[in-house]
């Protein structure tokens, strides 16, 4: 496995600007910058994740995310509080699709060995010649060697300051194939090679929003693994896999930090809890969509290079095995938004016309990631993971998420939102109490 071969700074920063990408690989051996002084910044560019790195022989994950970051102060069993301050999409152009494997291309996992089937050569050197599922040629010997190809793809034109994108037919899109890193706006230092090379083009003319999101952030697991395979759905094919990244179904429970959430919520605006599982905590990021609705049903969407800046705090001993998400309030489903004062008065005149002297719950929004091998693992892991960290029993989480929240699919096969109205006492007891005031701007 390749190295990044960082190591942290003597003086914590309150800016760390990140221009180095780990080639599709997350873990404690890649060590860390920083380190970062709890509210101090993380400023970046991402390059394009999914398609581009899948294509891409050497990579030994389906990303291209950033180099992690250590927190001063971070300790195993603290969490790290990301404020997505600014994520904006930097791409005039991006692909993506349904697609399968090659047979023979790879040994177990597409994503991560790949091996050039006319040669041999485990994970080898590439190149681009030409556009087309051809492009990517074996460095060795000459042959294609992409492990994927696409059953049903398009490239996507994007006007990012009005926020509309655009499907084009395939003529077009072998004009953006032969300038695709300028236009995927891959950064510098990126190595994936642009999916717009394919130069897809099956659905031509469709109109939808740009509304970019972050699919891949979080914290450092705690053994070195794909960093698309951080999470419970896709990181079950690393159990009993037949390469250097194979685990035990324990081993993945224990380790990954669930940064592979691929939830549209996590967009500008947003705040990020994670979990803490090495020290340092090694916060990363990658994978930008332009746009996806709930569940990435294609398996893909579309991924760009993003501009972002985000803000990391601190909380001591607040022991979590996954990410809580507080979305921008408009993302919140109807039933999980803070009661209103108007909502409080009917309520208290609906509680005198009973005769009932009820004193109302304070509460807020809060929302567990869970992930799993399908989505009913994944819910059953959000509610446990819920229960856990709020002290409520499942049973009670259950109720809170069918009258007063939502059980959303994050994506296919396996991550979901579980969201509800918490009581602020809760809140407050576990830390999060002023985080969650002051997204929803309650007193």
């Amino acid at each position: 496995m390749s190295n990044v071969n960082v190591s942290a700074a003597q003086m914590p920063a309150d800016v760390i600007h990140v221009d180095r990408y780990t080639s599709g690989l997350v873990g404690p051996s890649l060590g860390m910058l920083g380190p970062l002084r709890p509210g101090g910044h993380i400023v970046t560019q991402t390059p394009p994740g999914c398609w581009s790195p899948m294509i891409t022989p050497e990579f030994h994950g389906g990303h291209e995310v950033t180099v992690p970051v250590a927190i001063e102060g971070a300790q195993i069993g603290d969490a790290v509080v990301l404020y997505l301050e600014h994520v904006q999409a930097a791409s005039d152009v991006s692909s993506s699709g349904v697609g399968s494997a090659i047979d023979g291309r790879y040994m177990g996992d597409p994503f991560v060995a790949k091996r050039c089937q006319n040669c041999g050569a485990e994970s080898p050197d590439s190149y681009i010649e030409g556009i087309g599922p051809d492009a990517v040629r074996c460095r060795q010997c000459g042959a294609p060697a992409s492990p994927f190809n696409f059953r049903h793809a398009y490239t996507c034109v994007l006007d990012r300051e009005h926020g509309v994108a655009l499907t084009v037919p395939e003529d077009v899109a072998a004009q953006t194939a032969a300038n695709a890193r300028q236009l995927h706006a891959s950064p510098e230092h990126a190595k994936a090679h642009s999916i717009l090379s394919f130069a897809a083009g099956n659905m031509p003319g469709v109109v939808t929003r740009v509304m970019p999101f972050l699919g891949n952030i979080g914290t450092t697991p705690s053994c070195d693994m794909p960093d698309s395979h951080n999470a419970g759905d896709f990181g079950a094919f690393l159990v009993d896999a037949p390469h250097e990244y194979g685990m035990s179904r324990d081993a993945l429970l224990r380790h990954k930090t669930d940064g592979h959430m691929d939830c549209a919520q996590v967009r500008e605006g947003a705040v990020l809890i994670c979990p803490v599982k090495v020290d340092g905590a090694g916060v990363y990021l990658g994978d930008m969509h332009a746009m996806q609705g709930n569940g990435e049903v294609a398996g893909h969407a579309t991924d760009v290079t993003s501009d972002v800046r985000l803000r990391v705090e601190l909380i001591k001993g607040l022991c979590l095995d996954g990410p809580i998400l507080l979305p921008v309030m408009e993302d919140l489903p109807p039933l999980a938004r803070p009661v209103t004062a108007p909502m409080r008065a009917q309520a208290l005149a609906l509680a005198a016309r009973y005769g009932a002297d009820i004193p109302l719950e304070d509460n807020a929004p809060i929302t567990f990631i869970g992930s799993g091998t399908t989505l009913n693992e994944a819910t059953q892991n959000g509610l446990e993971r819920a229960a856990a960290v709020t002290g409520l029993s499942v049973d009670e989480v259950r109720n809170r998420a069918t009258i007063c929240g939502s059980i959303e699919i994050g994506r296919l096969p396996g991550v979901v939102k579980v969201g509800f109205l918490c009581p602020l006492d809760i809140l407050d007891r576990i830390g999060l109490g002023g985080v969650v005031r002051a997204q929803y701007g309650l007193a």
